[in-house]
């Protein structure tokens, strides 16, 4: 890619992950067009479709949750590691209205440009949950599905208006039966 496409599509991706944030998954394309200083056949070269701009964005964001999963567990206690993963987790999906779906909609198909990020960011979060079961420290009827999931239902009452406290309140009221230790 030359140097200047190449920054329109990092510029791009950047601005688009700010709008996102702002509007959720349905904002306008035109609108990032138009915020990244760009035209909107500049916007649907690189990203000739919402779905396209999408999974560039959220690819990215799972990969680096992923990643972050293998630095706490190196540098945390099994409880903290995953409670730490699992806010960070809430955190991307409840400030990115939206993704839930995408995200739950991927993992379930193969054919997803989405779907490997979705099955690896799974066996990270797994991986934290079983290192605390290992140690004792977590519930052992819950598997990396179940966080999945717990992380969907979190993003989604998060995203209900008015709902944001009772979200983090529920979080931490379901960590805490999830850790079998009682420390959050």
């Amino acid at each position: 890619m030359r140097a200047d496409a190449q920054a329109n599509h990092d510029r791009l991706l950047v601005v688009a992950g700010t709008v996102l944030a702002e509007q959720g998954a349905d904002a306008s394309m035109r609108d990032i067009a138009r915020r990244a200083e760009v035209g909107l056949a500049t916007l649907l070269r690189h990203f000739p479709t919402r779905e396209a701009l999408l999974e560039a964005l959220l690819r990215t964001s799972f990969d680096e949750l992923t990643a972050r999963a293998g630095e706490v567990e190196t540098t945390a206690s099994p409880q903290e590691a995953l409670m730490v993963w699992m806010r960070e987790f809430v955190a991307f999906t409840t400030d990115n209205h939206g993704v839930v779906t995408s995200m739950v909609k991927a993992i379930e198909e193969p054919e997803s440009a989405l779907h490997a990020s979705c099955v690896s960011l799974r066996a990270a979060g797994a991986q934290l949950l079983t290192r605390a079961q290992a140690a004792d420290v977590a519930r052992t009827d819950v598997d990396g599905a179940d966080l999945f999931a717990l992380v969907s239902a979190f993003a989604w009452l998060g995203d209900q208006p008015g709902h944001e406290a009772r979200a983090r309140r529920l979080f931490d009221v379901v960590m805490g039966a999830m850790l079998t230790d009682g420390a959050m």
